[in-house]
């Protein structure tokens, strides 16, 4: 990932490369070439990430200079929570990632410790994912709600048997797909609490400002401007349910009629157009995408 922008815009290869400065070793080569099974640990994918959301950022910001003071919110799904608050000036690229590359180890140590997995469940309601997940519980067993993506998709999580045993019972229910993702960890469930005590430690030792736009908190789906409500909603957001629903459903409400997406992976767009399918909505992932931009499109 990145690769296009690394070569196509100084201010985006400047970025890369204080990135590898300040982690001590070749970010950029990783992200660009691997290999996938280095890149796919998530100590790296995390940073990896982040660093290629902001270098985006550092190319597309200018151009949207015009409409920056009117933009009402930011948020991110999950990790991109850590580059909208660098975005609103919260917090400053190389204290971002710096945490997210010590969030990564947190949650990858914290995964070996307390094994799990996460899976996808799509086709049934909030509330009969729920009540699977509740059956599976009440044998002692650990499985958590972890996403709430858009209507009809939630991400459960918790320890291998028993989230094998909420699949099949998702599948009995009539789910479209029950799936488990490629992930080793059990990412927003309190099987991360020995990273959360990691993260908490490294989030009070960060400076954070206060942001010119509120942040959509994942944790809370409310807005956030106070800097230790925005540590705190960072530190709740690693045990607890993504709210993305809500937060989605709260922007619209307070009339944001046009989002922008940045990231290389662009998962956000596709949850938001479930959520509200009247929201304009722009991707930023590459190269291309940053060439075909067109302000004029969402500032109608």
């Amino acid at each position: 990932m990145g690769r296009d922008i690394y070569e196509a815009f100084p201010r985006a290869r400047a970025l890369y490369q204080r990135a590898d400065s300040l982690l001590g070793f070749p970010l950029s080569k990783l992200c660009f070439e691997g290999p996938p099974d280095e890149l796919n640990d998530t100590a790296n994918t995390q940073p990896a990430i982040y660093a290629t959301t902001m270098a985006l950022w550092e190319v597309l910001a200018p151009r949207l200079a015009r409409v920056l003071p009117r933009v009402a919110f930011v948020a991110g799904h999950s990790l991109g929570e850590f580059s909208a608050l660098t975005v609103v000036g919260a917090l400053d690229f190389d204290a971002g990632l710096l945490l997210v590359r010590e969030r990564g180890e947190a949650m990858r140590d914290a995964g070996v410790v307390a094994p799990g997995g996460m899976a996808a469940i799509i086709g049934l309601s909030d509330q009969a994912v729920a009540e699977i997940v509740d059956r599976v519980n009440r044998d002692g067993q650990k499985v958590w709600m972890a996403n709430y993506n858009s209507p009809g998709q939630v991400v459960i999580a918790g320890e291998s048997a028993p989230l094998e045993r909420a699949i099949a019972l998702a599948t009995e229910r009539g789910a479209k797909r029950a799936l488990r993702l490629a992930v080793s960890i059990a990412s927003h469930t309190p099987l991360m609490r020995a990273a959360a005590h990691r993260l908490g430690a490294a989030l009070e030792a960060t400076t954070f400002g206060r942001p010119w736009a509120p942040v959509v908190s994942n944790a809370t789906a409310s807005p956030l401007s106070d800097p230790s409500e925005i540590r705190a909603a960072l530190l709740r957001q690693i045990t607890s349910p993504l709210r993305w629903v809500e937060s989605v459903e709260l922007m619209v409400e307070r009339g944001v009629t046009a989002m922008v997406e940045v990231g290389p992976r662009a998962v956000a767009s596709g949850l938001i157009r479930r959520i509200n399918r009247s929201t304009r909505l722009c991707r930023v992932t590459d190269a291309a995408s940053l060439g075909a931009f067109n302000l004029e499109a969402l500032d109608r």
